[in-house]
């Protein structure tokens, strides 16, 4: 259960999830709004069980100078206001889809940053056993059971970067 391994399965069925937006009738408001509102819960969850999990040892086994946690939390509070604006919207409206690219726009740039550069840098610096024990700790934050535990607000990066070394 290496954490890096885990969080790229969450990324592929993120892209999964977008690409079932593209492929459902705009006029299937009923199946957007289905697949958003899940859609949308997982990204949530998965930023905020990195935030609790995974960024924090980063910082400490893999990013000195912070720069990669500070751009992750910006990316997450991107996402997520974007979430919100969506959920203010009418499902399938302009406005709706503009939020909804928004959101997605946000989520293609973080996942590359986290693919090229987090996670290979991790992977050098920290044992399986590190990781391993890292993804276990991921998992456990995204069941229905801890989810709620999780802190899925906006967050200043230096304050977090701050709060965490």
């Amino acid at each position: 259960m290496d954490i890096a391994d885990l969080v790229l399965e969450d990324h592929h069925r993120q892209r999964k999830s977008f690409a079932l937006l593209d492929e459902t009738d705009p006029a299937n408001h009923a199946r957007l709004a289905a697949i958003w509102g899940d859609l949308a819960d997982f990204l949530e969850a998965h930023a905020a069980a990195e935030e609790a999990v995974l960024y924090p040892r980063v910082l400490e086994l893999s990013d000195p100078d912070a720069s990669e946690t500070k751009d992750a939390i910006g990316d997450h509070n991107d996402i997520r206001d974007a979430i919100t604006r969506a959920t203010s919207e009418d499902v399938g409206s302009d406005g709706w889809w503009k939020a909804v690219g928004a959101a997605r726009a946000a989520n293609t740039e973080h996942m590359g940053e986290e693919e090229d550069e987090v996670l290979p840098h991790l992977r050098r610096r920290a044992a399986i056993a590190v990781r391993t024990d890292m993804g276990l700790a991921f998992e456990v934050a995204k069941t229905s059971a801890r989810r709620a535990q999780l802190d899925t607000s906006d967050k200043a990066p230096d304050d977090y970067v701050v709060e965490h070394t």
